[in-house]
């Protein structure tokens, strides 16, 4: 989504270390042993390509030593961890602020940065969460969704219509315009406001406010509570979205198989550049990238951030 600004108002003894490289020499990587997921039982989708000009990161064994974990507390492997720190020692060089979260639905693992719970501008993110909760509501029988309002659903999941949010958004607000933000917790998004002052129609989805792990439990709520027929739909539009919604999640590269909802815009304050979205097995990892500019750079470097992150996190890693 794009628009322009708004007018109104982010030390271990010798001895130990020579016992620990012999350990590893007899077992050769980490602790952790390496997990296998089932595969979901529908049709693979077919497998995106990135788009990105930068290359991908360099695989697990590039990231330095095995006894290397820097993040044990977060209960991911030593690569992950590695790639927890190299995403740290990225940002810290990168304009604005960015807000990064990784979960591992098969462990329950999560991984996230001091920025996490920072609310920022949820751009087109959002139209993800107006997708879903649609689709539960008609399917609790409170709406009727028509062709039409599917058609408009999917050219807001493929290349982030906003006149087709507008439309929907409009239809079924309800009658005092909250429809969608009472149902918008429910999703997990229970930090998400509506931001008051930008626009007539109050609330409305193009000026709300969300933190990163508001996003992260969106996705969640898609793979793990959705019925499976309107589960394996979403994933499918996020799998096949048009091109220009090619970058952010889905520069993890296509031996993830990721599927993402991109969102940017330029805001009061500055470009946001945000990707929510899944990669790996059975959609194993579900991350959320939020990036507010806040004046240090535009469009670009925000898509070079979150696409550069997606790569650092699961590049060579499928």
């Amino acid at each position: 989504m794009t628009r322009t600004a708004r007018c109104a108002g982010r030390p271990l003894l010798v001895v130990l270390a020579a016992a620990i490289t012999a350990l590893l020499g007899l077992a050769g990587a980490c602790a952790w042993p390496p997990v296998s997921s089932s595969p979901r039982t529908s049709a693979p989708a077919p497998r995106p390509t990135p788009t990105s000009a930068s290359p991908l990161p360099p695989g697990p064994a590039a990231f330095g030593s095995v006894a290397d974990c820097p993040r044990p507390q977060s209960g991911f492997d030593c690569d992950f961890q590695r790639r927890f720190a190299a995403v740290d020692r990225y940002l810290a060089n990168r304009p604005g602020m960015v807000a990064v979260v990784v979960h591992d639905r098969q462990t329950g693992a999560v991984w996230r940065n001091d920025d996490a719970d920072t609310p920022i501008w949820t751009a087109s993110t959002i139209k993800l969460a107006m997708a879903v909760d649609l689709f539960e509501r008609d399917r609790a029988g409170a709406i009727q969704l028509s062709a039409d309002d599917r058609d408009l659903i999917h050219a807001m999941l493929h290349n982030s219509d906003d006149n087709a949010a507008d439309t929907l958004w409009f239809r079924y607000a309800g009658s005092d315009h909250m429809a969608f933000n009472r149902d918008f917790a429910q999703l997990g998004m229970t930090s998400l406001r509506p931001q008051r002052g930008f626009s007539d129609f109050y609330p409305y989805w193009g000026f709300q406010q969300c933190t990163a792990n508001d996003l992260l439990r969106l996705i969640d709520h898609v793979l793990d509570d959705m019925p499976r027929g309107l589960r394996d739909h979403i994933v499918g539009e996020l799998r096949t979205v048009a091109p220009d919604q090619q970058w952010g999640v889905w520069d993890a590269g296509p031996a993830a198989q990721p599927g993402n909802k991109d969102g940017w815009s330029l805001e009061q304050g500055g470009w946001v550049m945000n990707t929510v979205g899944f990669a790996g097995p059975a959609e194993r990892y579900t991350v959320a990238v939020m990036n507010s500019l806040r004046g240090q750079g535009g469009y670009d470097e925000g898509r070079a951030t979150d696409s550069h992150v997606a790569q650092l996190l699961f590049g060579g890693r499928f």
